[in-house]
């Protein structure tokens, strides 16, 4: 991809990616991950490693550090699935479901992207609030929406340079907060006394970290399908997303277990800008508007999942950009009156049912990468995906959805968030282990049910029908 920034709306929508057209760089990759999550959100949630989970600050990072390299290893293996078959994620989850089997788990991708798109509106808009004190709520939320809305429209070659853009821009930002507040609070740091460590602690955060990580899963392919397809390109996929989302997340959530730490129960943003001193005023602006970056994402892949499942029921014509478009304008909008109408608390309380969500994306993922690594070891037929029947892999595969619901059952008592507390979660202070529990049962579930499949029907046939 150029240097420049794009000038035409990306064509492509959720069809294969020729051959010809596969212009994508290893460091688009890593810049997209890199510079996207350097933003204010990371940074909140970085604090509760030590203002939640009261860990000392050491312990904290290598937490932070062990559950993000553990999240982004299932999110960088699904970024290689997209150089071979060079579509969006979602719609190669229709080799797993069947094309109608796919739909249900596709509409659930789409309402996590829409909530996430408003909680980040909300919260762009109040940390531009804090650095404008004159700025309404409202007024915070337009400014994000407004600089979403273009890298959402123009898509994937917009997007990748507004994140080269944070990257830089943002990347200072971090550094500088890590230099200042280690500089000056140092000592402090590493001397609190009120902190002390826990399995609860550390257990705690290495899960906030990795699902941080994980959440990425359902859309990550739909950048790296403009890499050339062959074994370096899924390796540099595999490479550049894990260390972009992984040196991203860990900077701003270390500067936020330090803040964390030294807040002492105060608003972390407000915190950091007292830190801050003369620098507040540009460092925050930046990773508020950052978010910008994230919510054009979010609403840019949400776009593709629904084009996929309009794509189910109308197949019979080939859907182009100006549907896409459509469709685009239309998740901004319900993202914009959600963040606008919707009382705070309602917010806090969608945000909880968000988590919930992510937790019946687990049992997805597990088979995903079951199917894609272990069964047919990345090879599909891509033209069967777009098939009116599904062809070859049917309109639903019943072995892969017993999986995906005993999946999600296994986890319920693990599960730990203001909504809902399981029995085993109690026994272990309350720290959310139901991501684990989903994979370590999942993945073998699902390998042992598509083997026996397999045997069960003779080759050629479409032995992932119904």
């Amino acid at each position: 991809m150029a240097e420049t920034v794009p000038t035409k709306i990306e064509s492509a929508t959720i069809y294969r990616i020729p051959l010809d057209q596969r212009h994508g760089r290893p460091r688009d990759l890593f810049t997209i991950w890199f510079g996207s999550n350097l933003m204010m959100l990371t940074v909140v949630t970085g604090a509760l490693a030590t203002g939640v989970f009261g860990l000392p600050f050491l312990p904290a990072l290598a937490a932070i550090i062990a559950g993000n390299m553990i999240g982004a290893i299932f999110m960088a293996l699904h970024a290689a699935q997209g150089p071979r078959l060079g579509v969006p994620q979602m719609v190669q989850t229709r080799g797993q479901f069947g094309i109608v089997g796919a739909v249900p788990i596709t509409a659930l991708i789409v309402i996590m992207y829409v909530g996430f798109a408003a909680s980040n509106l909300v919260l762009g808009g109040e940390g531009l609030q804090f650095i404008v004190p004159h700025l309404s709520r409202l007024g915070g939320i337009l400014i994000i929406q407004a600089l979403s809305v273009i890298p959402a429209i123009y898509g994937y070659g917009m997007i990748h340079t507004a994140a080269r853009i944070m990257t830089w821009v943002c990347g200072v930002a971090i550094m500088l907060c890590l230099c200042l507040v280690g500089w000056e609070h140092g000592t402090d740091l590493l001397q609190a006394s009120h902190a002390h460590i826990s399995t609860r602690g550390l257990l705690g955060t290495i899960s906030t970290a990795a699902l941080w990580q994980i959440a990425y899963a359902p859309y990550v392919s739909d950048s790296s399908r403009y890499l050339p397809p062959g074994p370096d390109g899924e390796r540099k996929a595999f490479h550049a997303s894990f260390w972009g989302a992984v040196l991203g997340s860990v900077l701003p959530m270390a500067l936020g277990a330090m803040i964390g730490l030294l807040a002492s129960g105060h608003n972390i943003v407000a915190t950091l800008g007292q830190m801050l001193h003369g620098a507040a005023v540009p460092v925050l602006c930046a990773l508020s508007l950052s978010i910008a970056v994230a919510n054009a994402m979010n609403v840019y892949c949400g776009a593709l999942s629904t084009l996929t499942i309009i794509q189910t029921f109308v197949s019979t014509r080939r859907h182009q950009k100006a549907l896409r478009l459509a469709i685009t304008s239309g998740l901004l909008t319900i993202a914009l009156l959600m963040a606008v109408f919707m009382a705070r608390s309602f917010m806090a309380l969608y945000s909880e049912f968000l988590e919930l969500l992510m937790s019946v994306m687990i049992p997805w993922t597990a088979i995903n990468l079951t199917d894609y690594y272990l069964i047919h070891r990345g090879e599909y037929d891509v033209e069967a995906f777009f098939h009116p029947t599904g062809g070859r892999y049917g309109r639903y595969n019943k072995p892969a959805f017993i999986c995906y619901f005993v999946g999600i059952l296994i986890q319920i008592p693990f599960l730990s968030n203001a909504l809902f507390t399981g029995p085993m979660a109690r026994l272990v202070h309350g720290v959310d282990l139901s991501w684990i529990v989903g994979l370590v049962v999942t993945t073998p579930l699902y390998w042992w049910a598509a083997g026996r499949q397999a045997r069960a029907v003779p080759a050629g046939l479409a032995a992932t029908a119904d």
